[in-house]
């Protein structure tokens, strides 16, 4: 365990590999970030008690206890955003941490500017815990929530009521993966829907109206077996915004 030295947020690297904490603890102090350190579940659930951070970046791999255990504790108390981290690739265990509490889910290896941008994000979100933004830009994209108006590069789209609705969901929690549960369950509350085709037929029309290029999206990006994300600018930055402009 470490002690931070600046005044950014507080952040709580949780993870076994020395290396690992040291490249976390570098990146993020270069950008303003304050960082503690555990390499345990039970000295990262201490710290998330003493020193309430700001942002936890918890690995799954710890040597006393799995990172989902320090999850659950952390959940039964607190509302502190979680990124977790992992080598493990398994869809189906991304969609029962995302529906257990976590903010954001990354595979290793990464890159710190894809980190920093969804720390920035998650951080962001508590502090308006629904976006109170009226209006959100992304590249050309422009998505007035409260107007239920909709424009790429100046000029007005088009969408139908459940389009809208989707891309309005996506845009409240924009940055964030959001399950094919979440959303369906989002979109027709009244009717439960479970055969993700609907979803995906809706974001098929959905992508043809927003996207320059809806065969490779820019905008609403696909977390494989797991749902979508509407990415900030930010993200959009990280993964070379010059795609947008096309």
């Amino acid at each position: 365990m470490t002690t931070e030295t600046s005044s950014g947020p507080l952040v709580l690297v949780v993870d076994d590999d020395l290396a690992i904490r040291r490249f976390l603890r570098t990146g993020l102090e270069m950008h303003g970030f304050r960082v503690i350190e555990a390499e345990t579940a039970r000295q990262a659930t201490e710290l998330a008690v003493m020193r309430q951070p700001d942002l936890v970046v918890l690995d799954l791999g710890l040597p006393d206890s799995d990172g989902a255990i320090v999850l659950e504790a952390l959940r039964s108390w607190s509302q502190t955003p979680v990124i977790v981290l992992s080598v493990r690739k398994s869809e189906p265990e991304k969609v029962r941490l995302l529906e257990s509490g976590a903010d954001d889910y990354i595979v290793k290896p990464f890159g710190m500017a894809e980190l920093l941008a969804r720390a920035r994000v998650v951080l962001r979100r508590t502090v308006r815990q629904e976006t109170s933004e009226p209006i959100v830009r992304v590249g050309t994209l422009q998505i007035d929530i409260a107007r239920r108006l909709v424009s790429r590069g100046g000029n007005a789209v088009i969408l139908s009521p459940k389009q809208f609705a989707l891309l309005r969901t996506l845009a409240v929690h924009h940055g964030h993966v959001l399950t094919h549960r979440q959303l369906m369950r989002e979109l027709w509350p009244q009717e439960p829907v479970e055969d993700v085709q609907y979803l995906r037929i809706l974001m098929k029309k959905l992508r043809n109206r927003i996207e320059p290029d809806p065969a490779q999206p820019i905008y609403i990006v696909t977390e494989l077996a797991v749902g979508y994300r509407l990415r900030t600018q930010e993200q959009l930055d990280a993964v070379g915004y010059a795609k947008a402009m096309q």
